[in-house]
C-alpha cells in the first residue's frame, strides 16, 4: 500500500493517568483493528496519532476501541 492512501489523525484521551500503562494498552489495542500501520500515544499530551487505511477502518472505529480499551477516548 501505497503512503499516499494513509490517512493519518489524532484523537484526544481522557482517564490515561502517569505511568504510560494506558497509553502501552491503547497501542496494543488499536494496532490490532484492520488498517491501523502505525500507532503512537503519548501519555503526557494524553493524544494519540495514528495513521490508518480509510478504506478499512474510520476514526469513529478507533475511538469505539479506546473506549472499549477502558481510556474514554473523545471526538468522532
Amino acid at each position: 500500500m501505497s503512503s499516499s492512501t494513509l490517512a493519518h489523525t489524532v484523537l484526544p484521551l481522557t482517564e490515561l493517568g502517569c505511568g504510560g500503562g494506558g497509553a502501552l494498552t491503547i497501542e496494543r489495542q488499536l494496532s490490532h483493528m484492520p488498517g491501523v500501520m502505525h500507532v503512537y500515544v503519548n501519555p503526557l499530551t494524553e493524544m494519540a496519532y495514528i495513521e490508518y487505511d480509510p478504506t478499512r477502518c474510520s476514526p469513529a472505529e478507533l475511538t469505539a476501541a479506546i473506549r472499549r480499551a477502558g481510556y474514554g477516548g473523545e471526538g468522532t
